[in-house]
């Protein structure tokens, strides 16, 4: 299948720029970069793609088209650049999560956007950098730090990309801008899986380790080691253990079973738990022909595996997961948020079906969007999430939309999906106890669904051990990772330097509470001298911070007593690191750091003293942020609409006791209690 030709073709005043997908942003193709990253995407924008004649919320657009060299369709590839100052996001939400809070504002955002295959001939609309179906979506801040939002392979929606060549393309043109440090969260599943905990298991890192991803910053105060340590303990795990533990639960047989099966199929011997699974994700990359071998006997085993198609025969055709189909909804809303509303009014659904289970359970439009306002206080979403809920499967139950005969009014109903045994199971022969086994060849293997079980039950349901469940969650919580491009001094005819700028004894108060301005790589020809620096540095810091637009270089450390008109050469030797003094860092003004906007207090007590992107409830008294689920918040419930901490809690009243039970400060701030006779206050 090919896409339609691109009319955005004939319409061009001047041949569009083509280039191949698979070679763009090599080394020297097409352009040989050598300033850092502010001057690298001037270079690239003048030489590797084309103005467009629009613009999309006063921010101009560029694109390039990239061919594939054996399909032959051509992807666009767009470059827009947001300018903070004219911006409605002016600090980066996504630097505070990575952990680089304390970094400047930078001037200028570079996105770089692959849209989905259905709006390659479309024109950028508002809100193109919000949605997160586009194939390809990373932003780089001036400075060289940047984001990778969005990456969309076959499974997301593409028809023509899959996500290991979008990677790669990401890849090659940070590599070949001089980005520095590109961060990510990482979110990504394969049937229903987390990739970060099942990889990490596999091969020691994330899905995107593979391209150098490592760790950045950990959720709920989870640090470096605390994550190499849980990757060691279940990557270590010892199969016969395994066995042994879940010998007597109800899944032991089936993970005997299975354990046995890839053992004997392997060449070599798998006795790990890292063994297993990389052996299994290897068999999967392969192809889907994989004949396996495993005892048989007239005892059969039903497994139960990943659906591969909507279940009901007479739903087949109609029925679609919400994941997916809210993956490709045009919404200003984030997919954690669409997912978490659908979950809302499933919940509104079954408990309504439960209440009446006699009767009509069905629920008319105003009642579902009643319910879940309870937990849901953005109407326009929950309005966004309803009109999609039409034969659409969430979870275990598929939500159906249909007139009721009686009432002559439009009802959401709720089906829970049974028989799944009878159209998604594989049937697996066991051995009986009392009869030997022999081995026979049996069908083709749904490995992904062989994946599934062990990862459902050995890394998420390993009842045996805590230190197993907890190294699963450790994992779990460990969602930023980051790439660093270390400093290259070049071997050519420019000098290159890392620069520090220290503050003035003036702005030093205002600078060293939240730490020091990120290094700065400046690049000069081989003859400039003392001056040209000073004239470069100020040149570089101005045009890269919106507070040093008045830098003034005083002095560069070791270089005092040398005079401007000095050439480098000789002085200094290239890849030094200079400290650099100065006036004129505007810190008065609003954008400083890019946190400005959210100044507040962190402190849980699970060690976070910092936003790291979870849901957080402040203390209405103390005003301290903590995360919600360390205090007894469950994910899928309401923050309540007061909330006093433990500690404040402890200072108001004390420790009170309901039915015999003490009741510790984060249980009485759901329920309402008196501080005195004449006052109380309700959570």
């Amino acid at each position: 299948m090919s896409p339609p030709i691109l009319e955005a073709f004939k319409k061009r005043k001047k041949t569009p720029k083509f280039f191949g997908l698979h070679s763009f942003a090599e080394a020297g193709y097409p352009i040989f970069p050598t300033g850092p990253f502010v001057e690298n995407i001037r270079f690239f924008l003048q030489e590797c793609a084309d103005l467009e004649d629009y613009e999309v919320e006063r921010m101009p657009i560029w694109i390039t088209f990239l061919v594939h060299e054996s399909r032959g369709f051509a992807a666009p590839l767009y470059t827009i650049e947001e300018t903070v100052n004219r911006s409605s996001h002016q600090v980066c939400n996504h630097c505070r999560y990575a952990g680089w809070s304390q970094h400047l504002v930078s001037k200028r955002k570079y996105h770089f956007i692959i849209p989905i295959d259905d709006e390659w001939n479309q024109p950028l609309t508002e809100g193109v950098l919000d949605l997160q179906t586009h194939l390809l979506h990373g932003m780089i801040h001036c400075n060289g730090f940047g984001h990778l939002l969005c990456v969309n392979g076959i499974e997301g929606g593409s028809k023509f990309l899959c996500g290991r060549e979008i990677m790669d393309l990401w890849d090659r043109i940070c590599t070949n801008l001089q980005a520095r440090n590109i961060s990510v969260e990482d979110l990504s599943k394969k049937h229903s899986m987390d990739l970060r905990l099942l990889y990490g298991v596999a091969y020691g890192h994330s899905w995107f380790g593979r391209w150098g991803y490592r760790f950045g910053r950990g959720c709920f105060g989870v640090m470096e080691h605390d994550y190499e340590r849980a990757i060691q303990i279940l990557s270590s795990l010892e199969l016969d253990h395994v066995v042994d533990d879940f010998n007597l639960s109800r899944n032991g047989v089936e993970i005997r079973q299975i354990i046995f099966s890839y053992r004997n199929l392997s060449q070599t011997q798998l006795f790990t738990l890292r063994d297993l699974f990389r052996f299994m994700l290897s068999l999967k990359s392969k192809g889907p022909a994989l004949p396996t071998v495993r005892p048989c006997s007239s005892k059969r085993l039903i497994r139960t595996t990943i659906p591969s198609k909507p279940l009901g025969k007479d739903r087949s055709g109609r029925c679609r997961k919400f994941v997916n189909l809210a993956a490709c909804m045009d919404s200003r809303w984030p997919l954690r948020r669409l997912e978490f509303t659908a979950n809302v009014i499933v919940d509104a659904l079954k408990e309504k079906k439960q209440e009446n289970k006699s009767g009509s359970y069905g629920m008319t439009r105003q009642e579902v969007r009643d319910a879940a306002r309870v937990h849901i206080g953005d109407t326009g979403l929950i309005d966004h999430v309803l009109k999609s809920m039409n034969n659409v499967i969430v979870g275990s139950y598929v939500v159906h939309r249909a007139v009721n005969r009686a009432t002559r009014v439009l009802e959401y109903t709720l089906q829970e999906i049974k028989n799944r045994d009878q159209t998604d199971q594989e049937r697996v022969l066991v051995p009986e106890p009392d009869k030997p086994a022999s081995l026979t060849a049996v069908p083709p293997v749904d490995v992904f669904g062989d994946v599934y079980c062990l990862y459902s039950n050995v890394l998420l349901g390993y009842k045996e051990s805590d230190v197993v469940s907890l190294a699963a969650q450790t994992i779990l919580d460990t969602k930023h990772f980051v790439k660093e491009w270390p400093f290259r001094d070049e071997l050519d005819d420019l000098l290159r330097f890392i620069c520090i700028v220290v503050p003035s004894s003036i702005d030093m108060e205002t600078v060293l509470p939240k730490g020091i301005i990120p290094k700065e790589h400046i690049v000069v020809p081989l003859h400039s001298t003392i001056g040209d620096l000073k004239l470069a540095i100020e040149a570089a810091m101005r045009d890269t911070y919106c507070a040093m637009e008045e830098f003034v270089v005083t002095d560069i450390k070791g270089l005092e007593g040398v005079g401007d008109d000095e050439v480098i050469f000789g002085i200094v030797e290239s890849g030094t690191e200079l400290c650099t003094k100065g006036l004129g860092l505007a810190f008065g003004g609003d954008l400083k750091f890019e946190d400005r906007a959210h100044n507040w207090t962190v402190k849980c007590k699970c060690g976070a003293r910092d936003d790291d992107g979870e849901r957080m409830i402040s203390c209405d008294v103390c005003e301290i942020w903590q995360h919600t689920r360390c205090v007894g918040i469950k994910d899928d419930k309401a923050v309540p609409p007061l909330f006093v901490c433990e500690v404040c809690c402890g200072r108001l009243a004390p420790t009170r006791t309901l039915g015999g039970f003490e009741l510790g400060c984060h249980e009485t701030a759901l329920i309402p209690w008196q501080v005195e006779a004449d006052t109380a206050l309700y959570f």
